[in-house]
């Protein structure tokens, strides 16, 4: 299996992942995982703070000569501002002034204050902040490098934002295809207003909402897909609890920050339907083989991957941060005040889309890493082709 673990404050020096399970041979490419750290700093309606950073993943251990080594591979990302900050974020010698003592609705402080002891309740919101996704999408770019040298594809889109979504049929759940969204998803980094979604009108009317929404002093949430394409036939596990491939993948997305919701496939909509009308009939051709004409699960059926394209949805919640704070009280004295204002986004749905990327594309690599073995990718490609002849002839 492929693990990680990342560590790192918002205002500290920098951030860090070490990832391990990667087998040995993996070309890396760079310039992928810093398009997928470009990526995740556009959209329209994000913070000053994506002017400051300029995310570049150096690779400090686990690659010699651009290939794994199957050794762990260690990640780190400088954090630019942490110039700004060293005086209030110093490991050992700090200089009073930040404090934080006005905990923000919807956002870790008051919870973790109490859960870890901590009245300055910076010593939560740095580590609790989003900007640790940062360091997350560059593992996830990593990892769906394994995913790509196998013939899968990943990609995202943001289906709404706020009350402006995409209308009904531009999307049919069967697919998207492999041309537009896929150069969408490639190219979001190059224009501030790029909001990773794939219909012209909607994409305006969402600017013209953050727009509005942020003289407002207010924030947005909204809604994002990520499909992965060519998965192959049994990567998850009915067999226990914790091995089901859709409960890895919304547990990985729930863990990104202010998602509250996931559904895979047709999830929602599927609990009104009859059983006649949410399930995917099966059928043989010889051209074809096995095949579904519709894809209401989603791709994946009892826990594993059916083959079909698999698709998982997510719901982002407003950010907790408005300029227009709301009430709470201040844990020092208990008095009645407005909440504490950080420097914030007024929508970061756009770049929540490519964080899900990535986190998709870690919990599959680790999937098929598990489920087709090999310490090498010469082992892992000889185990995977052998398994899509044996599929092919079922």
């Amino acid at each position: 299996m492929i693990r990680y673990i990342t560590g790192g404050e918002s205002h500290g020096k920098g951030l860090t992942a070490i990832v391990e399970g990667l087998p040995a041979g993996l070309f890396i490419d760079l310039d992928a995982i810093n398009l997928y750290l470009s990526r995740r700093q556009g959209g329209y309606g994000r913070g000053k703070r994506m002017s400051i950073e300029k995310d570049q993943v150096d690779i400090l251990s686990g690659v010699r000569d651009g290939y794994t080594i199957g050794s762990p591979v260690s990640l780190y990302i400088e954090n630019k501002d942490w110039k700004s900050w060293q005086g209030a974020m110093d490991p050992f010698h700090i200089i009073p002034g930040r404090a934080v003592t006005m905990p923000r609705p919807g956002h870790a402080d008051l919870a973790g204050g109490i859960k870890y002891d901590q009245h300055d309740l910076r010593n939560v919101l740095e580590r609790a902040s989003a900007r640790e996704t940062a360091v997350r999408t560059a593992v996830g770019a990593l990892t769906s490098l394994l995913l790509r040298e196998l013939g899968m594809g990943l990609y995202s889109y943001v289906v709404s934002i706020g009350s402006v979504g995409i209308p009904p049929g531009i999307l049919p759940m069967k697919t998207v295809g492999d041309g537009y969204l896929k150069r969408l998803s490639r190219t979001a980094a190059s224009d501030g207003r790029m909001m990773n979604i794939p219909d012209a009108r909607t994409s305006a009317q969402a600017v013209a909402l953050i727009e509005d929404t942020g003289k407002k002093g207010d924030t947005l949430g909204g809604v994002f897909e990520i499909r992965a394409t060519n998965v192959p036939v049994g990567l998850g596990s009915y067999s226990q609890w914790d091995r089901k491939l859709d409960g890895r993948l919304a547990r990985a997305m729930m863990s990104i920050q202010a998602i509250k919701a996931v559904e895979v496939g047709d999830g929602v909509m599927n609990s009104g339907r009859h059983g006649s009308d949410a399930h995917d009939e099966i059928f043989f051709s010889a051209r074809k083989g096995l095949y579904r004409k519709t894809n209401r699960a989603g791709g994946i059926e009892g826990g594993v991957s059916n083959g079909e394209e698999i698709v998982v949805r997510a719901y982002m919640k407003p950010i907790s941060t408005l300029y227009r704070p709301l009430h709470s009280v201040d844990v020092r004295t208990k008095r009645p005040v407005r909440a504490t204002v950080e420097r914030s986004d007024v929508c970061a749905v756009p770049a929540a889309s490519i964080v899900g990327e990535a986190v998709v594309a870690a919990e599959l690599a680790s999937a098929v890493v598990e489920k087709f073995g090999g310490d090498t990718m010469k082992e892992l490609r000889k185990n995977y082709s052998a398994y899509a002849a044996y599929v092919k002839g079922y």
